[in-house]
């Protein structure tokens, strides 16, 4: 896949100002979704360390996590592996008024599973047969699935993973699986061209975005969502506070437990 175009990396203040802005925009449509009663399921795959993860938390941050809710499934137990593959997915999807994302998804199969061994090629071959039909029950059932692969080049992806071995804030994004899979790169290049060939429909797209430019990725990214739904700035009354009661004795009668001032 062809890389995309390098520019300077976005200033801080530029972001930021963007950020605000695209903020409000998703406070909009998320009182629209539940206005209108939308259903709408977002899909973030790509490589370790692409940035998943801070692109949701830049869409989330200032949004309802009862609208915007965030998926991200652990391995599956043991009778989860017996299901019907797409079962353990399907009861997250969204209802009436919600915005549901999901940090990795279905597509484990296309992806991780199959590189690593998971699952059988016979497995991921009749997944990849499968999955379109199954995004089309999606929509045609009203759900407006929006599906995102993020980009990193392999310079990026190496400078990010050995961020994380000495970092103590980040060490917990460094999986054992995140090893294992580091050597793969062309596995997963190969996996990702089958996926994208076999899923890649009219009607559940996949949008690739790259990635080396983090706060450029989540701009992107969040204003191209904002432009596939259609959605208005739903009518407001005017909020004004209203005045406190006043009581004779403010003093509150009860011996708090203070929490100690570090700084």
């Amino acid at each position: 896949m062809g890389k995309g175009k390098s520019k300077d990396k976005l200033k801080r203040k530029v972001y930021e100002k963007h950020l605000d802005e695209l903020h409000e925009e998703l406070v909009n449509l998320q009182e629209w979704v539940k206005l209108k009663g939308l259903k709408i399921c977002i899909v973030f795959e790509g490589r370790d360390g692409a940035g998943k993860g801070g692109v949701i938390k830049a869409i989330t941050e200032r949004v309802s996590p009862r609208v915007f809710r965030v998926v991200a499934l652990p391995a599956p137990t043991e009778r989860e592996k017996s299901q019907m593959y797409s079962q353990r997915y399907m009861p997250y999807f969204p209802a009436a008024g919600e915005v549901v994302i999901f940090d990795r998804s279905w597509y484990n199969r296309a992806g991780v599973e199959r590189v690593m061994g998971f699952c059988t090629d016979a497995q991921a071959k009749a997944f990849l047969e499968i999955v379109p039909a199954f995004e089309k029950i999606m929509v045609e059932s009203g759900i407006h699935l929006l599906k995102y692969w993020l980009e990193v080049t392999e310079e990026e992806q190496t400078r990010r993973l050995e961020s994380r071995i000495d970092d103590g804030r980040k060490i917990w994004k460094l999986s054992p699986m995140d090893l294992k899979s580091y050597s793969r790169w062309y596995d997963y290049s190969r996996a990702r061209d089958e996926m994208f060939a076999a899923t890649d429909t009219a009607w559940a797209p996949w949008y690739v975005a790259y990635s080396d430019d983090k706060r450029r990725a989540r701009l992107n990214i969040i204003s191209h969502l904002l432009s596939k739904i259609r959605y208005k700035s739903p009518p407001r009354e005017k909020v004004k506070l209203p005045k406190r009661k006043l009581a004779k004795d403010r003093r509150s009668k009860h011996r708090f437990k203070v929490v100690p001032e570090v700084s």
